[in-house]
């Protein structure tokens, strides 16, 4: 770190916007929503979605509620070209949602991206431009009258070509990129001139998206710029004012808040904010603010857990335990103080009533989450819960999604005995589900080799008291053992950890699987040898799956069969 940062940073312009209004005002409509998780953010992954993880995103983005989503940037991969005409050609886009493609204002790349969606319905053509000095001083060396006309240019031909095609409605978008970090009234006639050019009016509006793209200033400084622009544009009454905020200081949602407060119409994001650098601004946060305080965001995320999941498949990025609303761990109590406020909320609530249980800013029933995961354990517990005490007196350090698993396990002993656990009991409790679990198979020893195929295993079993061996080959040893089991399992996560130090130490290992299409479970296994523990954890998660599957069959067949 530099001891004096302002030898090297310039802090953001100071401006005067002493008639600013927005702070006194209130969101309590929701914004006009516009993803673009297949765009801006695909554009960011490692690994950008291919065709089928892009349909799929689209499809779940449709089933959420989006109307506007855009849907790449046909001229610039062909990947995204085929994807939008499939669209277009085999006829998935809803009548009520609207497609929107990216642009640069360059004459081959116009003409490229209005042939993506020649056929679609209604059809938003988004072109953008920098307009800010550093952008115009290093990347373009141009002046303000030649960045100008390079928008007036792109605007002129995309009016020309969407005319040729009247059976598609035409939305024209335009973003002077940087805005955050540009001049305002530049920005402003910028704006004012490509809304001439378009000729927006009654019945023919105009998109003015103004990006925080690289966010530069407070929030506040953002929605002062908004509500100027929002004051001060020309023909605003035939303007949709949108904003597309990025995360580069960790403030994206307040920038957005704060700028629909001061006059924007519509937001641009992402589901969970991926997006270059630190992301764009997180739709799901944002909408779920908006339903905490009472308005509906007109987006369903009934099922919180499915949309992360499709989201994570598409992008092949982990959402964080901790992210608002959805991480696996924010309706999960560790805090003995916290766990026991949240039990109180929960006894003291009356259906139909105000929200008001401590510690939880919405009920988690409304996302789809379960109270399951508000682990109730005591003072007699210790402070830090569940997997506090498993940790620090057994050296156990249980992955994220196990906690919450075994959660439900000190859940049902409560609900079924109606006292709190003790510290013993955790254990135990742990023991019985996880360690002790031997049928139908029991592991009894191993056997490894290489080969020329990769490893093989031969694992002697107790299968429902008989003795067997099991042989698979595989690429590693636990997907040798699991080609051995012959069983339909996806290993779906992985992890291990050393129990105490020098001869006597051991190892844990916790895997989470998934047999057929039954929701994933784990696993544990404990030994002094770590392939042993791996092997022991596979059989724990078979054991469970099949108990479970058999207990739910048995209640299957206690049923009355209706005739």
């Amino acid at each position: 770190m530099l001891k004096n940062p302002a030898a090297k940073y310039r802090p953001f312009p100071a401006y005067d916007f002493s008639e600013r209004t927005w702070p006194n005002k209130r969101i309590t409509t929701p914004p006009i929503w516009m993803s673009t998780d297949l765009r801006d953010g695909n554009q960011s992954l490692i690994e950008p979605m291919n065709a089928e993880r892009k349909m799929r995103l689209f499809e779940k983005l449709v089933d959420i509620g989006f109307k506007e989503i855009e849907v790449g940037f046909p001229s610039a991969s062909q990947t995204d070209f085929d994807f939008i005409r499939k669209l277009v050609d085999e006829n998935r886009i809803p009548d009520d949602v609207t497609v929107e493609v990216l642009t640069q204002s360059r004459e081959d790349l116009i003409r490229r991206s209005i042939e993506s969606v020649i056929g679609a319905r209604r059809v938003i053509v988004h072109m953008y431009n920098a307009i800010a000095p550093d952008f115009r001083r290093i990347v373009f060396n141009m002046s303000k009258d030649e960045v100008k006309q390079i928008a007036l240019d792109g605007t002129r031909l995309i009016r020309e070509l969407t005319a040729q095609h009247p059976e598609t409605e035409w939305v024209y978008q335009y973003s002077p990129e940087v805005f955050s970090s540009a001049e305002l009234d530049f920005a402003k006639d910028v704006c004012d001139a490509v809304s001439a050019e378009w000729g927006a009016g009654p019945g023919r509006k105009i998109i003015f998206n103004l990006p925080a793209t690289i966010e530069c200033a407070t929030p506040n400084v953002y929605a002062d710029q908004i509500e100027w622009m929002h004051r001060n544009l020309n023909n605003r009454e035939h303007i949709v004012l949108s904003v597309h905020p990025h995360n580069d200081r960790g403030t994206a949602v307040a920038a957005a808040e704060l700028g629909v407060m001061a006059g924007a119409d519509r937001v641009e994001g992402c589901l969970f904010g991926n997006g270059e650098r630190t992301g764009n601004v997180d739709l799901v946060t944002l909408a779920l603010n908006l339903y905490s305080q009472g308005v509906h965001p007109g987006l369903d995320f009934s099922d919180i857990d499915d949309v992360r999941r499709c989201v994570e498949y598409c992008n092949q990025l982990p959402v964080h335990p901790r992210h608002p609303y959805v991480g696996d761990l924010v309706f999960t109590a560790f805090s003995g103080s916290h766990q026991d406020a949240i039990k109180k909320g929960f006894a003291q609530r009356q259906p139909d009533t105000i929200w008001d249980v401590p510690y939880l800013p919405i009920d988690p029933a409304d996302v789809g989450r379960s109270y399951d995961a508000v682990i109730r354990v005591n003072s007699q517990s210790g402070k830090g819960g569940v997997a506090y005490l498993l940790q620090q007196e057994h050296g156990l350090d249980l992955p994220r999604r196990l906690q919450i698993e075994y959660s439900r396990a000190i859940q049902r002993v409560t609900d079924e005995t109606g006292r709190e656990v003790t510290a013993t009991d955790v254990y135990a409790i742990f023991r019985r589900e996880y360690l002790d679990i031997a049928v139908p198979y029991k592991f009894v020893r191993h056997r490894i080799a290489s080969t020329d195929e990769g490893i093989r295993v031969d694992v002697d079993v107790i299968y429902e008291g008989q003795a067997r061996t099991l042989s698979g080959n595989g690429n590693g040893p636990i997907d040798a053992f699991v080609n051995a089991l012959d069983l339909p399992i996806r290993v779906m996560d992985y992890h291990e950890h050393s129990i105490g130090i020098g001869a006597d130490a051991s190892a844990a290992s916790y895997v989470e699987l998934r047999i057929g299409e039954s929701p994933t479970g784990f696993g544990v296994g404990i030994d002094h040898d770590i392939v042993t523990a791996s092997f022991k954890a596979v059989l724990s998660a078979v054991n469970r799956h099949m108990q479970s599957t058999d207990t739910a069959d048995e209640e299957t067949a206690d049923e009355p069969v209706e005739v």
